[in-house]
C-alpha cells in the first residue's frame, strides 16, 4: 500500500516526474488517437434548456447553453425543417429540455406564430460591467415565425404573451435607478398585428386573464394621487377605472375559465397618518356589463378577531363560483399608546413583572441570548430557520359575500388548512401536539380535519395520521393511505371507504428500506370524473372505483415481465386529474434491463401499444393540441438530444444536435450492468462505466461512487464539467473505469449494510475482467461519505478513498442538530436514512457497530477527508474528530476544509480546485501518476497562499 509520508529522495523524483508530466500532450498520456477531455474544452459542452413545444405542435424551441459563455436560442419545425438560431448573450439558469414552463427566458405564443425570448448581456459585456460596477439589464426579441422578421426592446425583465389571445406581448419595464420610492415600473403592449407599441407608466402590479383579453393593473405614484386600477379590453382596446383611491394596490389576480365569468381579486393598503397600513380584499365581478366591488374591510366584519387584521402576506382570491372571497388575516403588531397603558403595575417577583414597558434600547445594548427550553415545540434553531416563515403566518378566511359573513378557516391549532376543488370544503391540518416528538423520532403525525367553508366548521377524520391526503378534482372526496389500504372520505356523507380491500394486490412499499411500518407506494392520481382513482403496486397501474366497487389492472402483464408503469403524460395544463376517456400515454421502466419506454392505453386499458422501448432513458411530452411528441433519448455515451414524432414513432426526426464536439475526444466504450449478490443474500445491479479506449482483456484503474441505489443511472449522460468532483464523463475519458453499486439495509446496520452490498459489488467487478483488482479507490459525499468512512474501517480492497462531509460518530451526530434545517438530526436517525430502531441510549451496540470513528484502528486505505466548517447538514466535528482519530493512529490522511462553504461547494473556484486534487490524488494511488506534493507534504499555513497561486497559474490537466 502505498504511503503519504514517502522519502526525501522518492519526493524529489515525484517533483521531477509531474513536471515531464505536464509537459506532455494528453494524447500522448493516454495512447489514444482522441485527446482525453481538457479543461479548456468543458465550458463549451451545452445543454439544452427551457424547451418549449406550440399547442398545435409545429414548432420546438430551445436554449442551447454552454456551462459558462454566450447561448443561443434555436427554434426548429417539428417536421425536421430548417433551424434558426440567435444570439442571447449569457443567461443564468433555465430549465431542462422538456420544461414547458408558461412564464420564462423563452416563448412560443399559442398559435405557433410567435416566439419570444430573453436576451442578456455577453459574457464580455458583463465581466466589463462588473469591474467598472455598472448595471446591465437583459432584453427581449421577438420573433415573428413566418417572415422571420425580429424586434428587440430593451430594459424588460419581464413578458408574455396575452394568453390564447395571440395579437399581444405584455412586456414588463425594468424601473429606473432613481426613480422615486412607490413609483411603479412601466408596461410596453407589443400588438403583434400592426408592430405597434404603447406604454403604460407607473404600474406597481398587472396580471392577464387565462383568455388573454383582459388585461388588470394597479398605478402607483409617490404622492399616491394616480393610483388605481384599470381593466383593459385587449379586444376592443377599451379601459375602465375600476377602482381609485389614496392607496396601495398589490396582487392582482384574475379567476376565470376560459374567459367565462371573469372576477378579479386585489389587495389595497391604506396608510394613515401614522404611516400604519391597513388592507382590505377587494373583488370585482360582472366585466362586460356592470362591474360589481365587493369591499372585506376587517374592521366592519361581524366576528372578525379584534386583535386581527387583513393581511397582505396572502393574496386574496375569488372561489370558483364566485360566491366567496378568501384572505389572510394575522395579529396587528401595534404597541397601545403611552396613555392607554395601565397605571397599576405588578411588584418585583410577580408574574407579569418583567412586561412592564422597557425603555428603548439599541440592539447593542440586548444581550445577545438565545433561549433552548425543554418543552419547545421546535427547536429554537428550527425557530430561527423558520423565523420569516412566522412573521408571514397568517391564518386563512374566507367572505361569503351573499350572506356578508366572515368565517375564520385556520386557527392556532389547525393552521394548515387547503382548500378542495370548488372551495366547498377544505382540509385542515393540526400538528401542535406532535411537533416536539416528531422533532425526535422523525415522525410527521397530524390531526386531519374535514372543514365545512360555510360554517368553518372542523370535524377530525384522521388522527395522528403521517401520510399524504389527495383531493379529488370536483372536491368532494379525499384519498388517504392507512394500514396498508387505500380509502377515500367523503365529505358531504361524512363518510371513509377502504376502496382497495378487494383488489388483489398490496400496496405497501416493501422495496422501502427505512425503518417506517408499511409505507404506501404513492397514488398515481384521481381520475378526471372524481369517480375512480388510479393506484400502482409498484409494477401495473390499477383503476379502482372511488366507492370501493370495481377494479381492473390497466397495464396487466407490468409483474410478469419486470416492467414498472409509471405516471401518465400530462399535457393539459388546465386538466384537473386523469381523463380515462382520452388515450393514456404511460412511461415505461424495466426493473432488471433498465429500459424505457411509452405505452398507450385506450378504452380504459383494454389495448395497450408499446410506442418506444429501448435500452436508453427517455423523457416524452405531448403537444397540448396535438399527437405530436418530443421527447430526448439518453444514455451514457448519447446526449439527450432532443426528437420529435407523431403518435405511432414509427419515423422520428431529430430536432437538436448539442455537442457534436464529442466526437473528436476519447469518451467511453459503454457500459454494462452488472447482477451481483449480497453477504445477506439480496439480489442487486451495478453499472460499470467503461473507460474510453477499453480492450476485452485489459484491466483498468477503477473508481467507486456509492450513496444508495444508483443502478439506475447506468442510462443518465453526464456533462462534462470542472465543477462536478467526480465527474463520470471526465473519468472515463482519461481511462478510468466507474463502478456505482446499489446498496440495500438493514435496520440497525446502516453503516455494515453497506458493506455488506458493496464489497460483493466489486468482487463481481473484478470477477468481469475489466477491473484492476490492486487500483480500485472509493469516493462518496455526505451519506455516501459516511459510507465510504465506514467501508474503510471494514475491507482493505480499496487503495485509496475520498469521504465528502462524512458522518463518522453516529452517538454524537445523533442529537446534533441539521443547522440547514434547524431540526435535530434524531429524526434521521430514527426513520429516515439513518435506518435505526431509536435512540444510541436504548440501540448502543447498533450505533457503535455503525461509527467508523470506533473503527480507527482497522483503516489502512490512505483517505481524503472533505469537510466544511459551516455545514449545515453534517457538523464539521464530524470531520475534524474523525482526522484527529486518524492522525492520532498515524494513518494517511488528509482533510480538505473550504472556508465558508455549507454541506457542498458552491464557489465555482473551490469546486475546481477539489476536483483537481481529487483527481491527482486518485491518479497517484490508482495509475502510478507522481504524487501531488499537497498529499505528501502538506501545505505550512503561512506558505497556503502562494500554494494556492501557484496551483492557479500553472496550467492543469484535470489531475
Amino acid at each position: 500500500m502505498k504511503s503519504c509520508r514517502p522519502s526525501f529522495v522518492a519526493a524529489f523524483v515525484t517533483v521531477a516526474l509531474a513536471l515531464s508530466v505536464l509537459a506532455l500532450p494528453l494524447a500522448a498520456q493516454s495512447g489514444s488517437e482522441r485527446p482525453e477531455l481538457d479543461p479548456t474544452d468543458l465550458n463549451h459542452w451545452k445543454t439544452v434548456r427551457s424547451g418549449q413545444l406550440t399547442p398545435d405542435g409545429r414548432w420546438y424551441a430551445y436554449q442551447a447553453t454552454p456551462t459558462e459563455g454566450d447561448a443561443e436560442v434555436v427554434v426548429r419545425p417539428t417536421d425536421g425543417g430548417e433551424e434558426h438560431r440567435f444570439p442571447i448573450g449569457e443567461p443564468s439558469g433555465g430549465g431542462g429540455a422538456l420544461s414547458f414552463s408558461t412564464a420564462g427566458p423563452l416563448q412560443l405564443s399559442a398559435d405557433g406564430n410567435w416566439l419570444a425570448f430573453s436576451t442578456f448581456p455577453s459574457k464580455e459585456e458583463a465581466d466589463e460591467a462588473k469591474k467598472a460596477d455598472e448595471t446591465l439589464h437583459n432584453a427581449v426579441t421577438i420573433v415573428n415565425l413566418t417572415t422571420w422578421q425580429e424586434a428587440k426592446y430593451e430594459g424588460v425583465s419581464r413578458f408574455e404573451f396575452a394568453g390564447d389571445n395571440p395579437r399581444w406581448l405584455v412586456m414588463r419595464r425594468v424601473a429606473p435607478e432613481k426613480a422615486p420610492k412607490d413609483t411603479g415600473s412601466g408596461l410596453l403592449l407589443l400588438d403583434l398585428q400592426t408592430g405597434v407599441s404603447s406604454p403604460i407608466g407607473g404600474v406597481s402590479a398587472y396580471d392577464l386573464n387565462d383568455s388573454g383579453e383582459l388585461l388588470a393593473y394597479s398605478t402607483q405614484s409617490p404622492d399616491r394621487v394616480v393610483n388605481g386600477v384599470t381593466v383593459l379590453n385587449l379586444r376592443t382596446n377599451a379601459a375602465q377605472r375600476i377602482d381609485s383611491e389614496r392607496a396601495l394596490y398589490s396582487d392582482l389576480s384574475w379567476a376565470d375559465e376560459d374567459g367565462e365569468r371573469p372576477a378579479l381579486s386585489v389587495m389595497r393598503g391604506h396608510i394613515s397618518e401614522e404611516d400604519d397600513t391597513t388592507y382590505v380584499a377587494v373583488g370585482f365581478t360582472g366585466f362586460g356589463g356592470s362591474v360589481t366591488t365587493t369591499v372585506v374591510d376587517g374592521t366592519e366584519l361581524a366576528g372578525f378577531p379584534e386583535a386581527m387584521r387583513i393581511t397582505p402576506e396572502r393574496s386574496p382570491r375569488w372561489s370558483d363560483d364566485r360566491s366567496a372571497l378568501f384572505f389572510g388575516i394575522a395579529e396587528h403588531d401595534e404597541d397601545p399608546d403611552e396613555g392607554d397603558r395601565p397605571d397599576v403595575k405588578p411588584a418585583a417577583g410577580t408574574p407579569g413583572a418583567m412586561q412592564s414597558p422597557a425603555p428603548d434600547l439599541d440592539e447593542d445594548d440586548l444581550p445577545s441570548l438565545v433561549l433552548w427550553h425543554g418543552n419547545d415545540p421546535r427547536l429554537q434553531s428550527r425557530q430561527q430557520v423558520q423565523e420569516r416563515a412566522d412573521e408571514r403566518f397568517n391564518f386563512l378566511a374566507a367572505y361569503h359575500v351573499a350572506e356578508g359573513q366572515f368565517v375564520q378557516l385556520a386557527t392556532e391549532a389547525m393552521r394548515t388548512v387547503t382548500l378542495a376543488a370548488n372551495q366547498r370544503y377544505a382540509v385542515g391540518y393540526d400538528d401542535l401536539s406532535y411537533q416536539l416528538r416528531d422533532g425526535i423520532d422523525g415522525g410527521r403525525r397530524q390531526d386531519v380535519y374535514a372543514v365545512d367553508v360555510k360554517t368553518g366548521t372542523a370535524q377530525k377524520i384522521l388522527p395522528a395520521f403521517t401520510w399524504r391526503v389527495s383531493l379529488s378534482p370536483d372536491g368532494g372526496k379525499a384519498l388517504y393511505y392507512d394500514d396498508g389500504h387505500y380509502h377515500v372520505y367523503d365529505f358531504e356523507n361524512n363518510s371513509h371507504t377502504n376502496i382497495s380491500a378487494s383488489v388483489p394486490v398490496s400496496f405497501i412499499n416493501v422495496a422501502d428500506d427505512h425503518n417506517v411500518e408499511d409505507p404506501p407506494i404513492g397514488p398515481v392520481g384521481w381520475a378526471s370524473d372524481s369517480e375512480s382513482v388510479l393506484l400502482t403496486d409498484a409494477w401495473d397501474i390499477w383503476r379502482v372505483d372511488a366507492d370501493g366497487g370495481n377494479y381492473s389492472n390497466l397495464t396487466k402483464t407490468g409483474r410478469e415481465e419486470g416492467i414498472r408503469y409509471r405516471r401518465p403524460l400530462r399535457y393539459d395544463p388546465e386538466q384537473d386529474g386523469i381523463d380515462l376517456s382520452e388515450p393514456l400515454y404511460v412511461e415505461m421502466y424495466g426493473e432488471w434491463t433498465k429500459k424505457t419506454g411509452l405505452a398507450k392505453l385506450t378504452s380504459n386499458g383494454r389495448n395497450i401499444e408499446t410506442l418506444l422501448w429501448d435500452d436508453v432513458r427517455h423523457s416524452v411530452r405531448r403537444a397540448e393540441n396535438a399527437e405530436t411528441f418530443v421527447y430526448t433519448r439518453e444514455t451514457f455515451t448519447e446526449f439527450p438530444d432532443v426528437w420529435a414524432a407523431k403518435d405511432s414513432f414509427d419515423e422520428p426526426v431529430r430536432l437538436t444536435d448539442a455537442n457534436p464536439q464529442q466526437a473528436d475526444y476519447a469518451w467511453s466504450a459503454g457500459t454494462r450492468l452488472l447482477n451481483f449478490v449480497t453477504d445477506k443474500g439480496d439480489s442487486l445491479q451495478a453499472a460499470l462505466y467503461l473507460p474510453a479506449g477499453y480492450m476485452e482483456g485489459e484491466k483498468y484503474p477503477t473508481v467507486v461512487y456509492i450513496y444508495e441505489k444508483l443502478s439506475q443511472n447506468i442510462n443518465r449522460y453526464v456533462v462534462p464539467n470542472e465543477t462536478r468532483a467526480l465527474n463520470v464523463s471526465v473519468y472515463t475519458s482519461r481511462g478510468y473505469a466507474v463502478l456505482t453499486p446499489d446498496i440495500v439495509y438493514k435496520i440497525n446496520d446502516p453503516g455494515m449494510s453497506a458493506v455488506w452490498s458493496v464489497v460483493p459489488a466489486v468482487q463481481a467487478a473484478i470477477a468481469t475482467g475489466i477491473v484492476d483488482a490492486d487500483r480500485v479507490g472509493l469516493h462518496g459525499h455526505s451519506w455516501g461519505g459516511y459510507q465510504t468512512a465506514h467501508l474503510i474501517t471494514q475491507t482493505d480492497i480499496f487503495a485509496s478513498a475520498i469521504a465528502g462531509a462524512a458522518l463518522t460518530d453516529m452517538v454524537s451526530m445523533y442529537n446534533s442538530v441539521y443547522w440547514n434545517s434547524g431540526n435535530s438530526n434524531a429524526g434521521i436517525f430514527e426513520s429516515s436514512q439513518g435506518r435505526f430502531r431509536g435512540s444510541y441510549l436504548d440501540n448502543h451496540e447498533a450505533y457503535l457497530r455503525n461509527s467508523p470513528a470506533f473503527h480507527v484502528k482497522n483503516v489502512t486505505t490512505p483517505l481524503v477527508l472533505l469537510h466544511n466548517e459551516k455545514d449545515g447538514a453534517v457538523d464539521f466535528n464530524q470531520g475534524i474528530t474523525f482526522y484527529n482519530s486518524l492522525r492520532e493512529q498515524e494513518k494517511d490522511v488528509v482533510l480538505l476544509q473550504y472556508v465558508g462553504e455549507n454541506h457542498g461547494l458552491r464557489n465555482p473556484v473551490n469546486q475546481r480546485d477539489y476536483t483537481v486534487r481529487m483527481m491527482e490524488f486518485f491518479d497517484y494511488y490508482l495509475r502510478d501518476f507522481p504524487a501531488p506534493d499537497w498529499w505528501v507534504n502538506g501545505v505550512p499555513r503561512l506558505e497556503m497562499e502562494e500554494h494556492l497561486k501557484t496551483r492557479q497559474k500553472k496550467p492543469q490537466i484535470i489531475s
